[in-house]
């Protein structure tokens, strides 16, 4: 894996625990629940990735992956906090998911996928930990009825795939497709926007 693309696994990997973390502590789970729940939360994602990339998931041999869960889960033990996700959660949920969008694109490219698998992996690495995790933890899934969390997805990762395809430098790509994931849910949160329902 790229430099590039491993510290934004990393980044990912220790926002997504965060989250996964704080609901397990709202759903009054032990530790070990907490630690699981962070655990699936944060490496699901990137490890269907791999898989479907036919490649051993990068936390098999790479400890770093684990030292951020565990890190993000004293973070969130020893937030103030524990009855409420709250704006900074939210946040950090946000900044993970456009980083896993962009970590998960890449290294589909790296990795010599084509256009439409590589849109595909990098919305896989951002949605899936959050789905199961969601699952779990027994409340209803956030990815399937609001804050439009597949659709910003999918728009950071086809905007660093197009920028790509310009030549544009990989960082630049990065930071484009970063900040259309995190407008796009900002927006749909501030303004409550969603897709269409159907009737």
């Amino acid at each position: 894996m790229g430099s590039l693309a491993f510290a934004l696994d990393l980044i990912a990997t220790f926002a997504f625990a965060v989250v996964g973390a704080r609901i397990a502590i709202n759903r009054n789970m032990d530790y070990a629940g907490i630690i699981l729940i962070a655990l699936v939360a944060s490496l699901t994602g990137g490890t269907l990735r791999n898989i479907f990339l036919g490649i051993a998931p990068s936390w098999l041999d790479q400890y770093q992956y684990f030292l951020a869960v565990i890190i993000a889960v004293i973070f969130a033990l020893l937030a103030p906090s524990k009855k409420t996700v709250g704006l900074f959660i939210l946040s950090i949920d946000t900044f993970g998911l456009a980083v896993a969008v962009v970590s998960g694109t890449q290294f589909a490219l790296e990795k010599n996928a084509p256009f439409y698998s590589a849109a595909l992996l990098g919305i896989t690495t951002a949605v899936a930990g959050g789905l199961l995790r969601d699952v779990l933890c027994q409340v209803e899934p956030i990815l399937l009825h609001r804050e439009t969390i597949a659709t910003s997805s999918a728009l950071g990762a086809l905007t660093f795939l197009t920028l790509d395809a310009l030549a544009l430098a990989t960082s630049m790509c990065a930071i484009a497709a970063g900040a259309v994931v995190i407008a796009v849910r900002a927006l749909s949160i501030r303004f409550d926007l969603n897709l269409p329902r159907a009737k």
